[in-house]
C-alpha cells in the first residue's frame, strides 16, 4: 500500500506522543459542521438518493455526476475498464493514478507537466491532476479541453483529478464531462474537510458511468454519508465563506514560508516546495509534533497544509525560524 498523510499512528510510533498538529494532508481544518443524521440512516441500506447527484451537479458544474466512495475508488477502478492502453501519467502527481493504471496491464509512461502536449501523440490515456497534488500546477482549461478532443478521436479518455479544485472553479472542466472522452474527478473530502466520510464524484458520458457504476457495486456511499454530503453541497454561505477564508490562510502559509527563505507552490490549501534536505526538514518538524508531508522520490521535497488555530500557526512559525538557524 502506498504511503498517504494523515497517518498520526505512524508518526507516534516514530516520534513519540505529542499533541501533534497535523499538516500532512490538505485538507481544511474547518470541515463543514455536520448535521445530525437521521436514524433510519443507520438502519437502511444506504440506496442512492438522486438528490444528491443533483445537489453535486449544481456544485461542480456538470450535466451528469456518479458519487463514488472517495475518487480513490474511481482511480482503483477505471483501469479495469479498458483493455490495455499506452497510458501517460503526469508527474509527478499523487501516485495512486500511477500505481493502479500499472496494476492492470497498461503501458504506463510518467511525463513532466511540460512535456505532457509532446506526450498526446503516443497516449491512450493521460491523466492530470489539476491543480496538481503535491505541486500546484495547473494547466488550462482550453489546453485539457484540446487533448480531450484528440484523444477521444481515436477512442482515448482524458482523466482531470480536481480533487483540490474547489477553491479555483474557474479551473475546472467538470462542465465538460459529458463531452466524449472526459472524466473528472471531484472531492468532497479536502475542500469540505469531510475525508472521513468518503465521498467523490465523477463526471463523464452517461454510458461510461454507467460501466463504472457497475463495476463499483451496489450501496458504495452510506446513507450518513450521502445526508451530510448533501447539506454541504447546498450550503452556498458556508461555500463563500470558506473559500475567502482559504484563500487568506493559503496567503498566510506561502508568506510565513518565504520568511524562512523557502520559495513555495500550491493552492489555498497546501504548499509545496523542492527540499534538498527534505527528509532532515521532516524529522526536524516531526520532533517538534508537526506531521508533515514528505516526498522522497519523484517530487522530492515537503508538503504543508494549513494549521487550524493561532497556537498551531505560531508552533509552525517557531519550528521554521529554529530550522533556519541550524
Amino acid at each position: 500500500m502506498l504511503e498517504h498523510g494523515g497517518n498520526l499512528r505512524d508518526a507516534g510510533r516514530r516520534f513519540g506522543s505529542h499533541e501533534w498538529v497535523d499538516l500532512s494532508t490538505g485538507i481544511n481544518p474547518h470541515w463543514y459542521p455536520a448535521p445530525v443524521v437521521p436514524g433510519n440512516a443507520w438502519h437502511r441500506l444506504p440506496e442512492a438518493d438522486p438528490a444528491l447527484a443533483e445537489a453535486a451537479c449544481a456544485f461542480y458544474g456538470a450535466a451528469l455526476m456518479l458519487p463514488v466512495a472517495g475518487t480513490q475508488a474511481a482511480i482503483q477502478a477505471l483501469p479495469r475498464l479498458r483493455m490495455p492502453s499506452r497510458v501517460t501519467v503526469a508527474a509527478p502527481s499523487y501516485a495512486e493514478h500511477a500505481h493502479h493504471w500499472a496494476a492492470h496491464g497498461h503501458t504506463l509512461t510518467q511525463t513532466p507537466f511540460a512535456e505532457l502536449d509532446a506526450a498526446l501523440a503516443r497516449s491512450d490515456v493521460m491523466v492530470v491532476c489539476n491543480p496538481n497534488n503535491p505541486t500546484g500546477a495547473t494547466v488550462p482549461a482550453p489546453q485539457l479541453l484540446a487533448w480531450a478532443d484528440t484523444l477521444a478521436a481515436r477512442g482515448g479518455w482524458l482523466v482531470v483529478d480536481e480533487a483540490f479544485g474547489d477553491t479555483a472553479p474557474q479551473q475546472s472542466i467538470a462542465a465538460h464531462g459529458g463531452r466524449p472522452g472526459i472524466i473528472v474527478l471531484r472531492s468532497i473530502g479536502k475542500f469540505f474537510g469531510l475525508a472521513g466520510i468518503r465521498l467523490g464524484f465523477v463526471a463523464a458520458e452517461q454510458s461510461l458511468l454507467t460501466r463504472l457504476g457497475d463495476e463499483l457495486g451496489p450501496w458504495t456511499i452510506s446513507g450518513p454519508a450521502q445526508h451530510i454530503a448533501l447539506a454541504a453541497l447546498r450550503d452556498e454561505a458556508w461555500q463563500r465563506q470558506n473559500r475567502a477564508a482559504l484563500a487568506a490562510s493559503g496567503a498566510r502559509l506561502q508568506t510565513l514560508l518565504r520568511q524562512a527563505g523557502i520559495s513555495s507552490s500550491g493552492t489555498p490549501l497546501f504548499q509545496w516546495w523542492p527540499e534538498p534536505y527534505a527528509e532532515a526538514l521532516w524529522r526536524h518538524m516531526a520532533e517538534r509534533g508537526i506531521w508533515v508531508r514528505l516526498f522522497e522520490h519523484a517530487a522530492r521535497g515537503i508538503r504543508l497544509g494549513l494549521p487550524a488555530d493561532e497556537a498551531a500557526w505560531q508552533r509552525l512559525q517557531t519550528a521554521l525560524h529554529e530550522w533556519t538557524l541550524r
